[in-house]
């Protein structure tokens, strides 16, 4: 896919689509593929004209475990990126041994391409030999019959006659203008045009020029038309596999179901057959059962993280990643749009990070615990706290520490989403060798037949029924949110 865009001029697309590649090299695999790969982004970073990195994927490529043609070839596209930066002399350095090694003289497409590119250099740096190497390479691609080389000496040649003779210049130019057209090189078209507008006069130039002009809108125009196609091609197939991992989701949920009820039948008949030995029997069960609920526990946690990233997130990152590849990025509003479409993912992003984050119960709880709720503190909400400091946190055991963390962060979570509220009361104080916490917000309140339908309130609920506390809601759709939780000390 990412080779189809390239042929299409979509250069970042296809750097997009083959970077995504590379998870998936392994030190067992082939070396072909990952010099395949690197060679690859070589390729679309010398489109680019990005030629830093052209030349770093190149050597990662070189690095690779491959055979000693693959390595010469990956030589030959490096002294390429150095013809491109205009450091001849270190081209002809990598050029010349190429020249004279016997697997790329005893295969000929490749040596004359070499000896094209040598040709060239030693024009450009004032080497007379570079029209012999120049006429010897034409001569084999003639021989091979090879289009694309031929028009790449053509103009090469053309270039060399530029400065003295017009007419040859003029000559070469139009032999690779046809040659560039027989293989559709756009690139190869384009500057063989401008060869012919420097070495024409008159109308003939003006309508060389003219045809320049056209050729370069149109081609614009297809690219541009061929990025939209594969951004709408990506987004279904995201869709798709959206849709797929539901089904797998699904899927996974109902064995999980089934394979509870098999281990409560399990249960049942060894009981009833091994009555004697209940005691020791039933401790391995609530270890399993534990151990299930903790793996149930982890997998609704990942559940909900993936809806929160495709909820949140997919959408911004599919519009923002459009707007990219359709606006001018080198207008200055364009600019600020989508500078402000990453901030927005890049806020939604670590308030995800946040919600769901490790929590340190040690010495360092008590600061980490007003960090994160001072973050729910805005312009629009301010989150007072009374009695923090005096309750004696290091005396609570780390499981109920997560518990009373965790279950204020989803309250204030709820209170962003859906309180509309402009101030929120979090008091804390011992009652009875219990810790109570007290939350209050002057938002929009809710009837307990929401609450209860609200995923986060439900694990509120859920979390301290767990440590054996217990939580009262009181709701006035006039008097904002309030609720009340206790946890044994």
């Amino acid at each position: 896919m990412s080779e189809i865009q390239q042929n299409q001029g979509d250069y970042y697309g296809s750097e997009t689509s083959i970077t995504e590649t590379i998870p998936y090299l392994n030190k067992s695999m082939d070396g072909t593929y990952e010099c395949a790969i690197y060679n690859f982004l070589g390729i679309i970073n010398l489109k680019l004209f990005d030629y830093d990195n052209a030349l770093y994927f190149y050597n990662k490529a070189l690095n690779s475990k491959i055979d000693e043609v693959r390595k010469l070839k990956l030589k030959h596209n490096i002294a390429v990126v150095y013809m491109t930066k205009k450091d001849y002399k270190r081209a002809i350095k990598i050029l010349v041994p190429l020249t004279l090694k016997k697997k790329v003289i005893n295969d000929p497409a490749p040596f004359s391409k070499a000896l094209d590119n040598l040709g060239y250099s030693y024009f450009k740096v004032g080497n007379p030999k570079g029209i012999i190497y120049l006429n010897r390479a034409l001569k084999l691609k003639e021989q091979l019959k090879d289009d694309w080389g031929m028009a790449a000496s053509y103009l090469h040649l053309s270039n060399y006659y530029k400065e003295f003779n017009s007419k040859l210049s003029n000559k070469y130019a139009q032999l690779g203008y046809v040659k560039a057209t027989k293989v559709n090189s756009i690139e190869d078209r384009l500057e063989a045009l401008v060869l012919l507008i420097q070495s024409s006069t008159g109308n003939q130039s003006k309508n060389y020029s003219e045809k320049y002009i056209q050729l370069n809108d149109s081609i614009t125009k297809a690219r541009q038309k061929a990025r939209n196609q594969f951004a709408k091609i990506k987004y279904d197939s995201r869709i798709d596999k959206e849709e797929n991992l539901k089904l797998k989701a699904n899927k996974i949920k109902n064995e999980l179901q089934i394979e509870k009820q098999k281990n409560r039948n399990q249960l049942l008949y060894f009981l009833v057959a091994l009555g004697i030995t209940i005691t020791g029997f039933s401790s391995n069960y609530l270890i399993a059962k534990n151990k299930k609920d903790k793996i149930k526990t982890s997998y609704d946690t990942e559940i909900r993280i993936a809806k929160k990233l495709h909820d949140e997130l997919a959408n911004d990152v599919f519009q923002t990643m459009a707007f990219a590849e359709t606006q001018d990025l080198s207008s200055k509003q364009n600019k600020n749009v989508i500078l402000n479409n990453l901030y927005a993912i890049y806020s939604r992003t670590r308030n995800i990070s946040n919600e769901n984050n490790s929590i340190d119960t040690g010495k360092d709880f008590i600061n980490g615990f007003k960090e994160m709720i001072s973050g729910f503190n805005s312009k629009e909400v301010t989150v007072l706290v009374n009695g923090m400091d005096l309750i004696e946190w290091m005396k609570l055991e780390s499981n109920k520490k997560i518990v009373v963390y965790r279950v204020v962060q989803e309250l204030l979570v709820n209170m962003r989403k859906h309180s509309k509220c402009s101030l929120v009361v979090l008091s804390f104080k011992n009652n009875k060798n219990k810790l109570q916490i007290d939350y209050s917000d002057n938002g929009v309140g809710a009837i307990l037949n929401e609450i209860n339908l609200r995923n986060g309130l439900r694990n509120v609920e859920n979390r301290i029924t767990n440590v054996k506390g217990s939580i009262t809601f009181d709701t006035n759709s006039s008097k904002g949110f309030k609720t009340s939780f206790t946890i044994p000390l």
